[in-house]
């Protein structure tokens, strides 16, 4: 795919990327935030904020190749602050955190697009991450999808060609949206698609999960690559460390996954690995999307009880109802599964499309950038453009816009829509008349 080059409005050093938390996903949508380091955080799809909460062994990471035989591999992260490492508990909090990583990393900013610069002197690759969905105004359709796009550039640094390959990693947690459901008959499937960009990816799903529940959908993880991939629909079927050892070292031999059996897992892990070769001082990449849809919106009370999110598989378990329905009612929907069937429908609709959906996206953040205002006025207006995407708005249904006041860490904050805050903000009237329309 040709891409076209992503404008920059701010820059963010090694010391200064613990905060950063860019919302990847559409308006009334739900999002998951690209971290500063490459960490996937804050995985808001199901209906309700979950900041926090990220489902283990999610991930992306490299695997490349020298011709003498030199293999290395790396989760496509930068390094942990040391803030995230708790002082009298054993090891780090953060997800993911005893896979090696890149030693050196910096963030570069202009929302939707977040560019997060890896490197590492051990290896004989640059990466960079970059994360965006589409926003066009005017197109409220086009900038309403339900996924997060991620693309994994390699630089090879060396005078000599490289074997490389790119994994990316997925929990199904269809059941628990941080803070309540149930898991039950979790299971992930293989797929296909043929079209415009023809696509190979897994389903994420659950036979068990109540239907009714806010927290029941489907996810996609999917990619347009055209290299050799392998995948595996589910990880070894072990308690504790040995099946993400299990994983890690089948990646690292040679960047291909062997099958697992799917076993008794309440989270079964979706991986797909994709093969790249890189010729001396060149630079390739794999394009990644993860799509949602969890049609099952409830209306929240505007200042209701939320406990902290939590991310084991037996917190997950262990903070269900008996029934796995979190009865805030009456269910008022979300537009956006009123315009697909499932997430893997999402997937194979934007990628057909994702070459004009990028393009028109950088010509508008471009023509922000360009502009003669005040870069710290730039910023204000168009970094916080992400809050429609956030779960601080939704649309029901039928199409009405709604927005909180505010969110707290898993609910919404202070009535919905109140004139004192969207009566006098400008942007969604300015992007998108037809929400501010709705809204009134």
């Amino acid at each position: 795919m040709e891409q076209t080059a992503w404008p920059v409005l701010r820059r963010y050093d090694q010391d200064h990327l613990r905060m950063i938390a860019l919302p990847l996903g559409g308006i009334g949508t739900g999002t998951i935030s690209l971290g500063g380091r490459g960490n996937l955080r804050d995985w808001e799809i199901m209906n309700r904020p979950a900041k926090g909460f990220a489902p283990p062994d999610s991930f992306f990471a490299v695997y490349t190749e020298q011709p003498g035989g030199e293999r290395h591999a790396r989760a496509l992260e930068g390094p942990i602050d040391e803030a995230d490492y708790i002082s009298g508990q054993k090891g780090c909090g953060e997800p993911n955190h005893g896979l090696p990583r890149f030693r050196s990393c910096s963030f570069a900013g202009a929302y939707p697009f977040g560019q997060v610069e890896l490197a590492d002197p051990d290896l004989p690759v640059t990466a960079m991450v970059q994360g965006f969905n589409p926003l066009i105004p005017g197109d409220v359709a086009a900038s309403s999808i339900p996924g997060a796009i991620l693309r994994f550039v390699l630089t090879n640094t060396t005078a000599a060609p490289l074997r490389a390959a790119v994994c990316g990693t997925i929990a199904n947690f269809v059941g628990f949206d941080g803070a309540l459901g149930r898991l039950s008959g979790n299971s992930n499937e293989y797929r296909e698609a043929s079209g415009a960009a023809p696509l190979r990816g897994i389903l994420l799903s659950s036979a068990g999960v109540d239907a009714a529940a806010e927290q029941a959908g489907t996810i996609a993880l999917a990619t347009d690559a055209e290299g050799d991939l392998t995948c595996r629909t589910a990880w070894l079927d072990e308690p504790g460390p040995w099946p993400l050892r299990d994983f890690w070292e089948d990646f690292s031999a040679d960047g291909k996954l062997d099958p697992c059996t799917p076993g008794s897992s309440v989270t079964p892990l979706a991986s797909l690995a994709i093969a790249l070769a890189l010729p001396a001082h060149s630079t390739g990449s794999v394009t990644f999307m993860i799509g949602w849809h969890f049609p099952n919106r409830m209306a929240w009370s505007p200042m209701g009880g939320f406990t902290e999110p939590t991310a084991t598989v037996a917190q997950m378990v262990a903070a269900a109802g008996e029934d796995g329905v979190d009865a805030r009612g009456p269910r008022v929907g979300n537009h956006y599964a009123t315009c697909y069937g499932d997430a893997w429908e999402v997937v194979t609709r934007t990628f057909d499309q994702l070459p004009k959906l990028e393009a028109d996206t950088v010509a508008f953040v471009r023509a922000v950038c360009e502009s003669d205002l005040p870069d710290r006025v730039k910023e204000a207006a168009l970094f916080n453009v992400s809050t429609l995407r956030t779960q601080i708005c939704f649309r029901t249904e039928d199409g009405s816009f709604h927005g909180f006041e505010g969110g707290f860490s898993n609910e919404g904050c202070c009535m919905g829509s109140c004139n004192h805050v969207w009566g006098y903000e400008h942007a969604t009237a300015s992007l998108f008349l037809e929400l501010s329309q709705r809204m009134r």
